[in-house]
């Protein structure tokens, strides 16, 4: 399907944890191309240089980035105020983009960012940012990828919980982008069409993980993303 004026909707793209945007790149690389020929997709690096090892070293060469830090049992964060100013100035500069794909940390944020704008733009601080991100079901269209074997599976369901009617893909992997077979290909290409090329004025996400992390393509306004999501 072709859009009417042939402009290509464009997506940002946020890498997982201790990764890159060439690596993201190189993730969604296994799709079906056909998949992505109405996008533009802007891959981005994360704010912060890996505080540590990396998970796909002398897998995929480096530099790798996070976008924020945390505890292990993901209770506590630190610098993820500064990374959600980071990507608001980001895409205020260089938008305005139709809607995000991440995976896993990247994910989080997608879903985030979107929560943010559907609360007029609130300030994070206090209460916590997910009480004001997630205080009402994100009406934005989305798809989580939701892996059998994924260690974040629960978290990755809760994530999607938040999100009104989004389209849930599962696979029988683990926490990855899964690669796609003919089923799920022809479910995401007419979830593209229907949902988002042949609507006049929305956008697209992807991302894989939980309110922590997850796998979630979701759609909203491009007027509204060029200022804050």
């Amino acid at each position: 399907m072709e859009r009417e004026n042939g402009k290509k909707l464009k997506i940002l793209c946020l890498h997982g944890f201790r990764t890159s945007g060439s690596f993201l790149k190189k993730q969604i690389s296994k799709w079906d191309p056909s998949l992505f020929t109405q996008f533009h997709m802007e891959f981005l690096d994360g704010k912060y240089p890996a505080g540590g090892k990396s998970d796909i070293e002398g897998i995929f060469p480096p530099p790798y980035y996070e976008w924020f830090q945390f505890e292990k049992d993901f209770t506590v964060y630190f610098n993820l105020e500064e990374c959600i100013t980071y990507l608001c100035e980001y895409i205020t500069a260089n938008g305005p983009f139709d809607g995000f794909l991440g995976f896993s940390q990247g994910a989080t944020l997608c879903a985030l960012l979107l929560g943010y704008q559907a609360q007029a733009r609130s300030k994070f601080r206090d209460p916590s940012i997910c009480d004001v991100a997630y205080k009402d079901p994100i009406k934005a269209k989305s798809v989580h990828f939701i892996g059998d074997k994924d260690w974040l599976k629960l978290p990755s369901e809760d994530l999607a919980s938040a999100f009104d009617k989004p389209l849930i893909l599962r696979h029988p992997q683990g926490h990855t982008v899964p690669r796609l077979d003919e089923v799920t290909t022809n479910q995401l290409r007419n979830w593209i069409n229907d949902e988002v090329l042949c609507q006049p004025k929305v956008g697209v996400s992807v991302t894989e993980h939980g309110k922590d992390h997850e796998n979630e393509v979701g759609s909203t306004n491009p007027n509204k993303v060029e200022n804050g999501v």
